[in-house]
């Protein structure tokens, strides 16, 4: 079976394991369509894959190594995930310092 087979394959896991947790709203629905297109149309149809198990791995490894720490995300202000989830846990800390101190 070619790329666009095994593309297919990975596509329709993800969207069954998203479809199949329950108790999600339409937002959360949309959040994974967008992260879905980004996934195609940056990665898995640029790149071709010998088999399924080397189709798990290299994108997982995408996410892990790019999406999640360098691609920059226009809903976080134009900052990768990574930078952008340090910053709110900087501002949580602040937050929480000045309600122990009040």
């Amino acid at each position: 079976m070619g790329e666009r087979h095994d593309a297919a394959l990975v596509s329709a896991a993800l969207q069954m394991a998203i479809a199949t947790r329950g108790g999600q709203s339409a937002l959360d629905n949309a959040a994974a369509e967008s992260f879905h297109l980004v996934l195609k149309v940056e990665y898995i149809h640029r790149h071709g894959f010998a088999t399924r198990t080397e189709a798990r791995l290299k994108i997982a490894t995408w996410i892990a190594d790019f999406y999640d720490m360098k691609r920059r995300h226009s809903a976080a202000g134009g900052k990768p995930p990574a930078e952008f989830e340090w910053i709110i846990q900087e501002a949580r800390a602040r937050t929480d310092r000045k309600g122990r101190a009040a």
